[in-house]
């Protein structure tokens, strides 16, 4: 399939958020859906959250624009792609509500957790599983169904809370899910998987779409509804597409394209389990708390930790090549 067709999604989905945010920023000021500064956050006036339903409906309308406009992408939906299409529109949408609630009332963090655990159950139902697993030494390692069921549970947790604790400095998650879709999109491409690179092209566009009214000065955050939104489509798709494969090291691939949000929260758990506080409690020391410290302004940071996240999606991407 002609790479024109996923530059029309990329594009597409620029558009579309593009024209989609602006009244997202209005619909968010006249509800209340506003983050407050505070001891721990850098801005200094309050901001309109829910960006990410912006970066939502543009996702659903360029994909569903692309499908009914591109009769070799419909037919690339096998029966089982197509289950797991609808799974992951489903899990989208109700991770997105449960942003929208979060933003604006907010939310415990258990009971955050709590759904998130039922958006995976409700994403391993439509058989977004992971089933094996292909490691060094060992090679093929065929799993129990409830040791694949907790391990992707596990993952989509793990993922989507991954992509939630690295949004704080503006533009910060939107350049890094842009470059993470991107290279994904290319394995994906490399693998011949058309419908994940597709789902990539088309958030990668949105995310760059976003990042027009998100990049610093921000007018608009993305809020929980889009970093919640980010990681369930990484974590999910992840499983349908890099973790469906018998190569060595395909576990590997997935964990260097996220590679970044992976260890600012890893990071962040050992951390606060060695100071005796709760792994969910907020701090300053992440990493960019970390490089604004030593002197760096939010640009400058910024592009810093989108250079090592090109690094790590770089090497993903040339892991995948060894492995083809």
């Amino acid at each position: 399939m002609s790479g024109l067709v996923f530059g029309v999604a990329f594009s597409l989905g620029i558009l579309t958020t593009l024209l989609l945010v602006p009244a997202v920023k209005r619909l968010a000021f006249f509800a209340g859906a506003l983050d407050k500064p505070n001891a721990r956050k850098v801005h200094q006036v309050p901001m309109p959250l829910w960006g990410g339903l912006g970066v939502f409906f543009g996702f659903l309308i360029t994909l569903g624009v692309m499908l009914m406009a591109f009769e070799p992408l419909r037919a690339a939906l096998t029966p089982r792609l197509s289950q797991h299409l609808m799974g992951m529109l489903l899990a989208g949408g109700v991770i997105v509500v449960v942003g929208l609630v979060d933003d604006r009332f907010g939310m415990p963090a258990k009971v955050k957790l709590l759904c998130q655990i039922l958006i995976g159950s409700l994403m391993i139902w439509f058989g977004i599983r992971i089933d094996y697993l292909s490691l060094p030494l060992l090679g093929v390692v065929f799993l129990e169904p409830w040791q694949g069921v907790l391990l992707t549970l596990f993952w989509i947790v793990g993922i989507t809370n991954a992509l939630n604790l690295l949004d704080g400095l503006d533009g910060l998650l939107a350049g890094v899910a842009l470059t993470t879709a991107l290279v994904f999109l290319g394995v994906s491409l490399l693998k011949g998987q058309v419908v994940v690179a597709l789902v990539m092209a088309t958030l990668a566009g949105c995310a760059l779409g976003f990042l027009r009214y998100n990049f610093n000065p921000a007018q608009i955050f993305m809020g929980d509804t889009g970093s919640l939104f980010f990681g369930i489509m990484f974590a999910g798709w992840s499983v349908v597409g890099l973790l469906k494969s018998t190569a060595t090291l395909a576990l590997i691939v997935p964990v260097c394209l996220m590679g970044v949000p992976i260890l600012d929260t890893s990071m962040a758990i050992v951390r606060r389990s060695l100071s005796g506080r709760p792994i969910f409690q907020p701090d300053k020391e992440h990493l960019h708390h970390r490089l604004l410290g030593l002197g760096l302004t939010q640009r400058q940071v910024v592009a810093v930790i989108y250079f090592i996240n090109i690094l790590f999606g770089l090497a993903g991407l040339a892991l995948a090549l060894a492995v083809k």
